[in-house]
């Protein structure tokens, strides 16, 4: 068994093609994101990766729509979206593929 904490990952990525993570791999990207009140993200795009995000706690403002606990928000390539935290949030990120430097700030050009 090992054990890892997930204040020694970057940005929360503990699952992908990176270091330091928990299990490397190509295939797939999991982070657990932690942002306060009035965190922003701008708006960007991934070309090759779909984004799932799950909001565990707290409530944020994506697209101009508000998502609270329990939803589910499934981002394909090439749709943009920006995120504003409403609350203080805890989300569950997934990545898949995993996909080095496939995030493009701004609408799909």
């Amino acid at each position: 068994m090992k054990i890892f904490k997930l204040d020694d990952m970057i940005r929360g990525w503990f699952i992908g093609d990176f270091n330091p993570s928990v299990f490397n791999t190509e295939a797939v990207e999991v982070g657990v994101k932690r942002y306060k009140k009035g965190d922003y993200e701008q708006r960007h795009h991934h070309r090759i990766a779909t984004e799932i995000t799950a909001i565990i706690e707290g409530k944020v403002l994506m697209n101009d729509k508000i998502y609270s606990k329990g939803d589910i928000i499934v981002i394909e390539p090439n749709e943009s979206t920006d995120f504003k935290a409403l609350e203080n949030t805890i989300n569950v990120v997934v990545k898949l593929p995993c996909a080095k430097n496939d995030k493009y700030l701004g609408e799909k050009e």
